[in-house]
């Protein structure tokens, strides 16, 4: 996995070269995509998170499309809609007109300002990777990524995410505000007039060759049985479920969850040199991974917990194999 440490490395390093700061941030996207999983991104506008999308799209070479949600939105905004066109010999017929869902990599912008209508309709496509209307199935290109951008529920003009459209993404990133020294770099290389210019490391093709090399990485039986564990304990029904989880959650994370885990481990083990996965690797990875599953009750809300410090709660009190064998 030397040469895949090596390609991870330079990926990162051609981004940072238009984007300051958030290395953690990075590598988590950079797994997902690995992985060929969605993610969503939230933070307050104005910390780049759109920025990122459009030069991912530059350094591995993908076709990007754009969504910029709004509520007068409409499906057939995001997905196309059949128009009358006239064909050479003068005859009337439908035409499916492909809308901007159609492309490698999809940034959705600010997609809690869409109606749940318009958000609905990225459900087929998220999981299936295909369009259906009027009674035929469109497949959209490969590889396919969404990458979704979300204002805090606190702004004005937001509609929060469904359950069901929240467990497609398979990461939830928090975008933070930048520090002091990473504001005075942004500064300096956004002020100017000059882009630095980025090359184009990765093709599609190698992208899906990868992947499948990577899904082959293996996970030993007691690691997926820890990753397992870990989903189990997120469910207030369970018999030993944590006394704050039984309290505050409404409902646990969905076996998705368990597979963000697993996928996502498989390429953080290989970006880390490791020729099979972990618990570390699998623990590395679990607030992305369930923070946008686990669902809180009244009382939670009420009482403003956070779910990444349940999150917390859960590695320290889930045993991993090395500590039920001592």
């Amino acid at each position: 996995m030397t040469s895949f440490q090596t390609l991870f490395t330079r990926l990162k390093n051609e981004l940072q070269k238009s984007i300051v700061g958030y290395d953690e941030l990075l590598t988590d996207v950079l797994v997902a995509v690995f992985a060929g999983g969605h993610v969503l991104l939230e933070g307050v506008p104005g910390l780049g998170k759109t920025f990122l999308v459009r030069t991912l799209s530059q350094v591995i070479g993908l076709e990007p499309g754009r969504v910029q949600c709004t509520p007068d939105l409409m499906p057939a905004d995001i997905l196309g809609t059949h128009i009358v066109n006239e064909n050479e010999h003068g005859r009337r017929m439908m035409h499916f007109e492909k809308g901007p869902v159609f492309r490698n990599l999809l940034l959705v912008d600010e997609i809690n300002r869409a109606t749940p209508q318009t958000q609905a309709a990225l459900l087929e496509v998220m999981q299936e990777r295909n369009v259906t209307t009027g009674g035929e199935r469109h497949p959209l290109p490969e590889p396919f990524f969404v990458l979704a951008t979300q204002n805090p529920m606190e702004m004005e003009g937001t509609y929060p995410l469904p359950e069901a459209q929240l467990d497609r993404f398979m990461f939830k990133l928090k975008v933070p505000f930048p520090d002091l020294d990473s504001l005075v770099e942004i500064s300096r290389r956004t002020t100017g007039f000059e882009e630095p210019r980025l090359d184009t490391v990765l093709s599609g093709a190698e992208l899906m060759a990868l992947q499948q090399e990577l899904s082959a990485v293996p996970v030993a039986d007691p690691v997926a049985r820890y990753a397992s564990r870990l989903v189990l304990a997120t469910h207030p029904e369970q018999p030993d479920a944590l006394p704050e989880v039984k309290r505050y959650v409404a409902y646990g994370s969905s076996p998705r969850g368990l597979q963000a885990l697993i996928r996502g481990a498989r390429v953080w083990a290989a970006v880390h040199g490791s020729s099979a996965v972990s618990t570390d690797d699998v623990r590395a990875l679990a607030h992305v991974a369930l923070r946008h599953r686990i669902i809180l009750n009244f009382e939670g809300e009420a009482q403003q917990v956070k779910v990444d410090d349940l999150i917390g709660k859960l590695l320290d009190q889930v045993q991993t194999p090395a500590r039920e064998a001592a």
